[in-house]
């Protein structure tokens, strides 16, 4: 049995990422654990939810509470969770740190894995390629790291 960690957020449930999904169950006995980083709203490049701007002479918005961004990442981990239990899939996952490495450092923490699949937002706007995400989870786990790219947000 091959275990699979993925981490993802906003791309959680993008088309490409479910394709490779698929591939790897094809290719043979497969399980996934999907780590979701809790990240904060106002770094969310989809704006699931807009921060209102302080108009002059009103009071400041505060941005949204880490709560919220549990709570949008829990929503998109549940659905996801669903969906490929339902085709079958053997999978499940936990909410993770904002930071993406953390949050793999908390799931090889208490699970090995063959494979690490990172899924992010396309080049353009995606904050994780723009830190080497792929690159840094590979040399810091030592596991081999396969990257998708969603293509629309």
């Amino acid at each position: 049995m091959h275990r699979h960690l993925v981490v993802a957020n906003q791309s959680l449930d993008s088309d490409e990422l479910m394709q490779l999904v698929r591939e790897r169950v094809a290719a043979g006995p497969a399980e996934f654990w999907f780590v979701v980083p809790a990240t904060p709203v106002k770094d969310l490049a989809t704006n699931a939810m807009p921060v209102p701007m302080p108009v002059m002479g009103g009071t400041p918005t505060l941005p949204a509470p880490p709560a919220e961004a549990r709570k949008l990442a829990q929503a998109k981990l549940d659905t996801v969770l669903q969906k490929l239990t339902t085709a079958g899939v053997r999978a499940n996952g936990t909410v993770g740190d904002p930071d993406p490495v953390r949050a793999v450092e908390e799931a090889t923490a208490t699970g090995e894995f063959d494979e690490i699949i990172v899924s992010t937002l396309p080049a353009r706007v995606s904050r994780w390629l723009h830190q080497d995400l792929p690159g840094r989870l590979e040399r810091r786990f030592h596991l081999p790291v396969t990257h998708v790219a969603a293509r629309d947000v």
